[in-house]
C-alpha cells in the first residue's frame, strides 16, 4: 500500500485539514498518483474531488437533471459530443458519446435553473441544494485556485447570470470547448454522477469566466500567455510577435481546456493532477512551457506555428515550476484572477 493510499485511508493526522492538503498536494507534485499506462487510477478522481473541494452529491441530484429532458443548450451539446476527442482510442472505448451528452445537458440545466434563482430571488434552484461541506457545515476550505482570490463570481448563483444557451456574454453556460473539458472528469470518475459533480464544481468555482457567453477569462489568459512568454523567454518572444504569432492564434484551445485538447489523454491526467493541486491558473505556464520546450524548432522556422503534440506532462510540470519563480507578484496575481 502507498503512502497515498494510506493517506486517503485514514485522513490527515489530527484531522488537521489545511495540513493535509498541504501533504495531499506534495505527494501528488513529488509521487504522482498511482495509475496504469492508460491513466486509470483507483483513487484519481476521489482526489480530484478533495483538491476542488467538491461537495458530497446525491446521484438522484443528477438524475433528477437528467430526467429534465432536453435543455435549451441541447442542440450545441449534441452537435460538439460527437467530435469530442475523436482521435483517442483509450477515451472512445471507455466514456460513450450518450454518457457525455447527459452530463452536458445536466450541466446546462443546472445553470440555466441556477440563473432562474438568481432571477427570482430563490434561496436555491428547485432542483438544487445549498451546498454543505464535507462535515456537513457551510464552513468549506478553499480549493486551491481559489485561496484569497474568489469573489463573488465564484459560484454559480454569484455570477453575472446562468444561461444554459450561453448567448449573453455576461452568463455562465453552455460553450463550445466544455465538452472537451468535461472529457477527462468521466474517464476518470466511476459514475456519471461523480464527473458531473466533479466538473460542475471545476467551472463554477475555478473557471467560470471561460464558460460565460464572452469567454472573458479565455481571452484575458491569452492575453497573459503572451505576457509571461515575454519574460520567461524574451528572444522567443520576439521571434514569435515578429511573425505575428500572437497566443489568441495558437493557444486557445490549449487555454480553454486546460490542455485536454493536446493528446495522450493519459498525460492531459498527469497534467490535470499538478492543475487541481497547486491552482488552473497554472495552466497558462503550463502552455509557456510547451512554447520553450518546442523553442529551438520555432526559432529557425520563418513561419512558426506551435504544434504541442504530443503532451509530455512530466516535462512541462517541472518548467512551470521553474517559470513560477520568475513571474513579478502583478502579473502572478493576474494569472490567479484572470478565469473568475
Amino acid at each position: 500500500m502507498t503512502h497515498l493510499d494510506l493517506f486517503m485511508q485514514k485522513g490527515p493526522p489530527n484531522s488537521d485539514i489545511p495540513a493535509g492538503l498541504e501533504e495531499l498536494r506534495r505527494v501528488v507534485l513529488l509521487d504522482g498518483i498511482p495509475c496504469n499506462s492508460d491513466g486509470m487510477s483507483e483513487l484519481r478522481m476521489y482526489i480530484w474531488l478533495l483538491l476542488l473541494n467538491t461537495p458530497p452529491l446525491r446521484t438522484d441530484t443528477y438524475l433528477d437533471l437528467v430526467r429534465q429532458g432536453a435543455s435549451p443548450a441541447y442542440a450545441k451539446i449534441r452537435n460538439d459530443t460527437f467530435r469530442t476527442l475523436t482521435t483517442d482510442p483509450l477515451f472512445r472505448r471507455r466514456v460513450t458519446e450518450n454518457s457525455l451528452t447527459r452530463v452536458l445537458n445536466a450541466i446546462a440545466w443546472k445553470l440555466h435553473d441556477a440563473n432562474e434563482a438568481r432571477v427570482n430571488g430563490w434561496m436555491s434552484p428547485p432542483t438544487l441544494g445549498v451546498p454543505k461541506s464535507l462535515d456537513g457545515t457551510d464552513n468549506m476550505f478553499h480549493s486551491p485556485a481559489s485561496v484569497s482570490t474568489r469573489g463573488p463570481r465564484g459560484s454559480v448563483t454569484g455570477t453575472e447570470g446562468s444561461d444554459a444557451g450561453g448567448e449573453n456574454s455576461g452568463t455562465v453556460g453552455y460553450v463550445q470547448g466544455m465538452n472537451v473539458l468535461a472529457a477527462p472528469f468521466l474517464y476518470a470518475a466511476r459514475s456519471e454522477a461523480e464527473a458531473f459533480a466533479g466538473f460542475d464544481r471545476f467551472i463554477t468555482h475555478e473557471c467560470p469566466g471561460y464558460v460565460r457567453g464572452s469567454m472573458d477569462g479565455v481571452h484575458k489568459g491569452l492575453a497573459l500567455v503572451d505576457q509571461i512568454l515575454a519574460v520567461v523567454d524574451p528572444k522567443l518572444s520576439s521571434h514569435l510577435l515578429g511573425k505575428g504569432m500572437k497566443a489568441e492564434i495558437y493557444a486557445f484551445p490549449s487555454v480553454l481546456t486546460l490542455c485536454a485538447c493536446t493528446p495522450p489523454l493519459p498525460e492531459v491526467l498527469l497534467l490535470w493532477d499538478f492543475l487541481f493541486a497547486y491552482g488552473p491558473h497554472l495552466n497558462l505556464l503550463c502552455i509557456v512551457a510547451q512554447l520553450v520546450l518546442v523553442r529551438d524548432s520555432l526559432l529557425t522556422s520563418a513561419s512558426p506555428k506551435p504544434d504541442f503534440k504530443p503532451l509530455r506532462a512530466r516535462k512541462v510540470i517541472d518548467y512551470t515550476v521553474n517559470f513560477a519563480r520568475k513571474i513579478p507578484d502583478d502579473l502572478y496575481q493576474q494569472m490567479l484572477a484572470h478565469a473568475k
